[in-house]
């Protein structure tokens, strides 16, 4: 062992494997038995149910903040600039909280469905005459949102069930 530094890397320069694990199959690896547990764990276990659909969720909230500079209607509805903004933030933070505590977050799924019901409503509520775009825009973000939260709502509502 003295030819070997720390880094795993004899005197001439090749990279050896310090753990005496040879081959390519894991199973004989010392800590396959944990690495199996905390992969099980990450992705399959743990209330984990909505994990395809956070990063939708979370796409999603970031254009409905960024909207008003996409479409242009900063100078038109500027209600509806900060009101976009503020309900888009909202949804990427729930996306965030569902992919780092997914267990404790699950019940929260409904509340993208309401953000997405208030988003399709506010437009005539907040704006004031909006045109067409705005509409569309807000109502298909709006529509989006309502699905993908009852998509997550349902997975979150079987996984309840079947624990």
């Amino acid at each position: 062992m003295s030819n070997i530094s720390h880094a795993g890397r004899d005197v001439s320069g090749k990279t050896r494997d310090v753990s005496g694990h040879t081959g390519k199959d894991i199973s004989g690896h010392p800590d396959a038995e944990e690495m199996r547990a905390r992969h099980d764990r990450v992705v399959g276990g743990g209330g984990r149910t909505t994990a395809g659909a956070d990063a939708p969720v979370f796409l999603l909230g970031l254009y409905c903040a960024v909207s008003p500079w996409v479409l242009h209607f900063t100078a038109s509805q500027p209600s509806l600039v900060t009101h976009n903004l503020v309900i888009g933030l909202a949804i990427a933070v729930l996306a965030l909280c569902f992919t780092a505590m997914p267990e404790r977050m699950t019940g929260m799924s409904i509340a993208i469905v309401a953000l997405g019901a208030w988003l399709i409503v506010s437009t005539w509520i907040v704006g004031q005459s909006p045109d067409m775009g705005v509409v569309l825009n807000n109502v298909i973000v709006g529509g989006l949102a309502i699905v993908l939260g009852a998509a997550c709502a349902g997975l979150s509502m079987k996984n309840k069930k079947k624990t």
